[in-house]
């Protein structure tokens, strides 16, 4: 119905145009919105008063002028001048009703549109090093990453989900030194475990695999090992320095060859956990994009700079001059032992991304990479990318409280709560829910006892009951021996005059708008709040007027405003990745 409006206000605004009545650089952006008062109609539009300055004359005029040439439309009743210059809608009764029988005729893809015009954009998300299970916090940026996805294809854009697997670099050579040492103490080595190693049960369990792979065969005394190692942090020295000397001396030791077995064997391992973990989340991928395919792309990058005369030369190593396009200061491409740093992948993989086509590139960020946004974009930039075609979204880590004490976690220390541990706890469509009730970028408190709850207090346990409960009464309805006709309901839907009844019917007619701005804005708390409150409004109805009434005509109209708002309810939580039960 916005959308008929709005072309109604565009053809009067057309009208004017062509009888020099009015003069518009421009095609204006038409705004309607619902209204909250029904004394002023069903929608309104402001465009009167964004238009008077450049119109010259006052708003009420031109609301006027707009209203006089007006096509008529036999959904409009009547149409009001208000206030300074809004005009409001009214809607007919008949033409509101329709959105019942339009849900129930498209069914899953009601809401659905194509405002994205299959514009190809890539959505990465999640992207955590694989050096240990997801936690909690990741789960956070899975569930937003994956129902933004969601909205975007409903929304007609092209989306392609991608993760990008950091499979190389200094944590992960921290990652393989700590399997081969939790290795060695299964052969019988006795040392102190470094404090900046990783420490989980999970690396103990990847050892184990090592050991029984291979026995003894990579064993080394512990002497060798540690001998002439810089102290650790609890012996006076600096945690750093001993864990970068420790993961040089495994190299030294097992040779090429054997190192490389012991990193594949703890990436892949995690790496599968992750992926299992993810899919039994209801996240999937079209990618799983390796940093290590990447040194063709981090040469061409570095070349592009280089050509564009972005780079210098200080104390041996490589800078960026990011401060020219915005960063607090230069960055170093490449160290002065010639590697090359996170910094110089991270830029290879933008620019990978744009070459393969994308329009636009969404990241799905943790809020402590806030730093990391200007000097990607400055890069992108100096390449010749527009910068505005990434968007960056930062996710707050969720924070989880059990008996109303806040866990610390710790990937290293092995110190924390997993995200397939809060899965099995409070259930994925808990958990997924949740996760997307408030803006990304907002500080969030898991509530692990309101995620349990079964009452209207948790809001997918409420959501999902509406739905459950819609398919009580056609059980019911069964079981009495009747049988609802679809054909018969709709023409009589003229009997639904409740005004719970017509606020139901004008929370469905709201469903696609709502769907069309989530995805738009990046923001699925709109359809967390739209299914809750559209959820309220069905329980209040439902328990305070019978559906299954002795009149057949009025009880199968009203069950088909039921399955309607049924078929919403199912429509935006598949979008959540949360299930509809039929029964609870």
């Amino acid at each position: 119905m916005k959308q008929l409006i709005a072309d109604l206000i565009a053809q009067s605004l057309n009208q004017l145009q062509e009888q020099q009545k009015l003069e518009l650089s421009q095609p204006p952006t038409i705004n309607i919105d619902g209204t909250k008062d029904k004394a002023h109609g069903d929608y309104a539009s402001n465009i009167a008063l964004l238009l008077a300055k450049e119109a010259r004359m006052p708003p009420r005029q031109l609301a006027q002028l707009i209203l006089d040439n007006l096509p008529a439309s036999k959904h409009i009743a009547k149409v009001e001048i208000a206030g300074p210059g809004f005009i409001n809608f009214f809607i007919n009764e008949a033409s509101q009703l329709e959105i019942i029988s339009t849900i129930l005729d498209a069914g899953e893809s009601f809401g659905r549109c194509n405002i994205g015009q299959n514009e190809p954009y890539q959505v990465e998300f999640v992207s955590a090093n694989p050096t240990g299970p997801l936690h909690v916090g990741h789960g956070r940026g899975a569930a937003y990453g994956a129902c933004i996805a969601n909205l975007m294809e409903a929304a007609g854009y092209g989306v392609h989900r991608e993760y990008y697997v950091n499979d190389a670099g200094r944590q992960m050579n921290i990652l393989a030194s700590s399997v081969w040492l939790r290795y060695l103490e299964l052969c019988g080595e006795t040392f102190s475990f470094p404090s900046n190693g990783y420490k989980g049960q999970y690396i103990l369990e990847i050892a184990k695999t090592l050991q029984n792979r291979h026995g003894d065969a990579f064993r080394v005394a512990a002497a060798e090992v540690f001998k002439d190692i810089p102290a650790d942090e609890p012996q006076g020295g600096d945690k750093e320095e001993h864990i970068d000397a420790l993961v040089e001396r495994t190299r030294q030791l097992l040779g090429d060859e054997r190192y490389l077995e012991v990193f594949d064997l703890g990436l892949n391992a995690i790496l599968d956990d992750i992926k299992d973990d993810l899919a039994q989340f209801g996240v999937l991928y079209q990618t799983w994009f390796s940093e290590r395919s990447l040194k063709e792309d981090i040469d061409k990058a570095i070349a592009k700079l280089e050509a564009g005369g972005h780079l210098y030369e200080k104390d041996g190593a490589l800078w960026f001059r990011s401060t020219s396009f915005g960063d607090d200061k230069d960055r170093v491409i490449r160290r002065d032992n010639g590697e090359t740093t996170y910094f110089a992948s991270d830029i290879a993989y933008h620019l990978n991304k744009f070459e393969r086509g994308f329009s636009k590139v969404i990241n799905v960020w943790g809020a402590d990479h806030h730093g990391y946004i200007a000097r990607v974009k400055a890069a992108l930039q100096a390449m010749g990318v527009d910068p505005e075609r990434l968007i960056v979204k930062l996710v707050q880590f969720a924070i989880l409280y059990r008996g109303g004490e806040r866990v610390q976690m710790s990937t290293r220390s092995g110190s924390f709560v997993t995200l397939r541990e809060l899965r099995e706890e409070v259930g994925d469509d808990a958990a997924r829910f949740f996760y997307v009730t408030r803006k990304p970028e907002q500080h969030m408190d898991f509530d692990l006892d309101l995620a349990k709850s079964q009452s209207k207090d948790n809001p997918v346990y409420y959501i999902q009951y509406a739905h459950a409960r819609i398919c009580s009464v056609l059980k019911k309805l069964e079981d009495q021996g009747q049988k609802w006709n679809q054909e018969e309901a709709l023409a009589n839907l003229h009997l639904l005059s409740e005004e719970a009844e017509k606020d139901l019917v004008t929370a469905l007619s709201r469903y696609p708008e709502t769907l069309a701005a989530a995805a738009q804005h990046l923001e699925p708390h709109q359809l967390t709040n739209y299914l809750r409150d559209l959820a309220s409004d069905f329980h209040a109805y439902y328990n305070s007027h019978k559906v299954l009434t002795e009149d057949e005509k009025l009880r199968d109209a009203r069950i088909a405003l039921s399955l309607a708002v049924k078929q919403v309810i199912y429509n935006g939580l598949a979008l959540l990745g949360v299930s509809a039960p039929q029964a609870m």
